[in-house]
């Protein structure tokens, strides 16, 4: 399995002080992060996309520039790239650039979106929620496979057959679909034939007829869905033993549910907190030896070749959330990779 982090770059409020770091001190800890994962060996990093004051994260595709001349080895993406309020054009031209710099380590995770802000800042109409993405996902994957494209849209503009440059490293620009709960959604992407990244948001046995579901749409649309890879994303913390891990990240978790959420969760028990973490729940918060469990119960459950872990949530100190990475990359990775055989995700 491929592991790696992501976050959506929060500007949680200090549960003690109730003050926020700056969008240019979270950006330094999120390059810092980058280096300690590429460093320990990890695989991957994701930056989420969102307009808003409380994340630092409008531009992720200029991030991930800066942590490209800082690592390696990380494959570099969105988590996710809100494609439908996006220019396709635009998008494709600033990840062939990001892979020219990184030497051929960019991805695309492209999204709906959870949030609505972008709509009207980028002129879009909530009403062609579901149309614009579908639309523009499709000029995206022809942009990918056309130097020279040709292209009549009824929600993106025509392109009369124009250069598209500069073309990237790899042959053709790794593009997942992130999905959330929307069975249309698990089904477009198999009928594309394109890589999936669930946000589990809930438990895994959720989503698992929705995962039969787009390898069943792969099937029926000539794809190979034993080719397809299926990513799983979460949030996580992880510390040497459970209790130690639950009572560190409880209080920085449900500020970040009552931050970022509040009309979502007004109160956050730490009872909930603690049935989400059991097994069987979306929640890996825990020792290693529990998260490792749960990691192998997802697979079992989606078949998933990649896992991304949601770190840094709450407000959580910069030294947990490293040694959190920490003990992803050194005990729970080669863990449940001696497990499952060490399979890595195809690309």
């Amino acid at each position: 399995m491929d592991f790696g982090i992501f976050t959506f770059g929060e500007l949680s409020r200090n549960i003690t002080t109730g003050s926020a770091l700056s969008p240019r001190q979270r950006l330094k800890e999120i390059i810092e992060l980058a280096k300690l994962a590429d460093q320990a060996g990890l695989g991957f990093l994701g930056l989420g996309e969102h307009h808003r004051r409380d994340f630092a994260l409008s531009a992720p595709e200029i991030v991930l520039a800066a942590i490209a001349r800082e690592t390696t080895k990380l494959r570099l993406s969105t988590a996710v790239t809100v494609l439908s309020t996006q220019d396709p054009v635009r998008l494709f031209e600033q990840f062939a650039t990001l892979d020219l710099i990184s030497d051929g380590r960019a991805e695309i995770i492209a999204g709906r979106g959870a949030f609505i802000e972008s709509y009207p800042l980028f002129g879009h109409d909530t009403a062609d929620y579901d149309g614009l993405f579908e639309e523009k996902l499709r000029m995206l994957l022809e942009l990918r496979d056309n130097a020279v494209l040709d292209w009549q849209g009824e929600l993106t503009q025509d392109v009369p057959g124009m250069d598209i440059a500069p073309r990237p490293v790899q042959e053709k620009l790794p593009v997942w679909v992130g999905v959330g709960g929307t069975p249309a959604s698990f089904a477009r992407a198999g009928r594309l034939g394109l890589p999936l990244f669930i946000a589990l948001l809930s438990g895994p046995a959720r989503f698992r007829r929705l995962a039969e579901l787009y390898r069943q749409s792969a099937e029926e649309a000539g794809h190979d869905a034993a080719a397809l890879a299926v990513g799983v994303g979460g949030h996580f913390y992880a510390a040497r033993t459970s209790q130690q891990a639950r009572d560190m990240f409880y209080p920085h978790y449900r500020a970040y549910f009552e931050q970022n959420m509040p009309r979502a969760v007004e109160h956050f028990p730490r009872s909930t907190f603690d049935d989400w973490a059991e097994p069987g729940g979306g929640l890996l918060v825990g020792s290693p030896q529990q998260v490792i469990e749960k990691l192998l119960e997802i697979h079992q459950t989606l078949g998933n070749s990649r896992y991304m872990a949601q770190i840094g949530l709450g407000g959580l100190p910069f030294a947990e959330t490293a040694k959190s990475i920490e003990l992803l990359a050194t005990e729970i990775m080669p863990t449940v990779n001696r497990e499952l055989g060490d399979v890595s995700a195809p690309v």
